[in-house]
């Protein structure tokens, strides 16, 4: 029996998840896996603290050095979250040869070529399962499962937050506010949500999914982003009689040698496979040349889901020995020139306004949409109160950026109060 010794960066839910399953499941890890996975020392801001578990203050330390120089432990856990002190840390654990399992979704997406760059020239394992969909094994997929395979469209949920957001709005009819006061309330929002609500999550998760899939480094800057805090009722309502439902949806296409990835709201039609995932779940939908539609569904946050991703990392850099993946791909701060990252996507588009119910006005926009080569699909309107009415359309595929000049010029009209919203559909 080997016996293993690691320390945790961060003792909070996640940690707490880590150290659960290893305490319960110990036996039968050690069972299966010919692996005693043994908690040396626990990295904390305060020793001192009362904490849920009954657990041994001297394996409690608030100085990374103790870590770091200690030559039993030879894996390192990190689930701090954001950018400093993750970073520093990491690299230190890395530069003494210490492998690092990490959760840290931000630090990755942000400073992946300088860790996997460090871990090479130390002989380390760099292992990050838990940082995309919680317990969903989707790195595992595009890494071990995938290989025979052309990925060419990644479209996931894959921010729990968000998603239980649009979910209640769906269901219970309530405004975005109301929704997210509760959603903080039970702990699925932070007391700062914009992380979550505008998307920067979901671009973290897409970084890294994205590259691993289309085998090329995206990096954050070529990802256009969106939240949901436009997204009101009355855009579910009618989306729902247009048989659509609505989902921050992290997406990324490649077509050849181009790459288009946006984080964003998007309609799509209710039987489409993400159109079921509801509340904190998350789901990740893959075409790939082969293997065909795929998809990954789960609990994407929480202390034992993601806590299961930590360990099974863990696992899988035991049994390595000293010969750890990295990606062979190129890896590095600026885009590769072998990749076009295109920002002129072609997508369907929902568009409500509020105009005035006079003779000519769809007409009007009508011929403005065609201008600009926007054709319409179908037309909705509601009310005929000779005052204020909505007016709702979806497209055809249509170019991103003639959409935006379209709606540029339908806001200049003297009939049309406002622009309401722009939802992109997915099919």
């Amino acid at each position: 029996m080997e016996t293993v010794k690691i320390g945790l960066l961060g003792f909070g839910n996640v940690g707490t998840g880590v150290y659960k399953i290893l305490q319960e499941n110990g036996p039968e890890i050690a069972h299966r896996e010919g692996l005693n996975i043994e908690i040396k020392k626990i990295l904390v801001r305060d020793i001192h603290k009362r904490r849920s578990m009954d657990i041994d203050k001297a394996m409690f330390t608030n100085s990374i050095d103790d870590i770091i120089n200690d030559p039993e432990i030879s894996i390192v856990a990190e689930f701090i979250g954001g950018t400093e002190p993750a970073r520093e840390y990491i690299l230190k654990a890395l530069e003494k040869g210490k492998t690092v399992v990490t959760a840290n979704k931000e630090v990755l997406a942000k400073h992946w070529s300088e860790l996997e760059k460090t871990a090479r020239e130390n002989g380390a394992g760099l292992y990050y399962e838990a940082s995309v969909a919680g317990g969903i094994p989707v790195i595992k997929v595009f890494r071990e499962s995938l290989q025979a395979n052309r990925v060419y469209e990644i479209m996931g949920i894959i921010n729990g937050t968000t998603n239980y957001i649009l979910t209640k709005m769906s269901e219970e009819g309530r405004d975005f506010a109301d929704i997210l006061a509760d959603a903080q309330k039970l702990g699925y929002a932070e007391p700062d949500p914009t992380s979550d609500i505008e998307g920067y999550d979901a671009m973290y998760k897409l970084s890294i999914l994205a590259s691993l899939g289309f085998h090329a480094r995206i990096h954050l800057d070529s990802i256009y982003r969106e939240g949901i805090s436009g997204i009101t009722v009355d855009d579910i309502k009618y989306g729902k009689e247009l048989g659509f439902a609505v989902k921050l949806l992290a997406i990324a296409k490649k077509q050849g040698t181009n790459i288009e990835a946006r984080v964003h709201p998007t309609f799509i039609p209710l039987d489409h496979p993400l159109a079921s995932v509801r509340d904190s779940f998350n789901a990740i939908f893959v075409k790939g040349d082969s293997v065909g539609n795929l998809m990954l569904y789960g609990r994407g946050a929480g202390d034992l889901p993601t806590g299961s991703a930590i360990v099974s990392d863990i696992i899988s850099a035991c049994h390595q020995k000293g010969r750890h993946a990295y990606t062979t791909f190129y890896n590095g701060d600026k885009l590769s020139e072998e990749i076009n990252i295109v920002t002129d996507w072609e997508t369907e588009f929902f568009v409500r306004l509020t105009v005035r119910d006079k003779p000519g006005v769809l007409a009007k926009i009508a011929g403005i949409f065609g201008k600009h080569d926007v054709s319409m699909a179908s037309v909705i309107q509601k009310g005929h109160s000779r005052e204020e009415v909505p007016l709702i359309f979806v497209t055809h595929r249509a170019k991103e950026l003639s959409m935006e000049k379209a709606i540029n010029d339908i806001k200049c009209l003297d009939d049309v109060i406002k622009v309401e919203n722009v939802i992109r559909v997915e099919r």
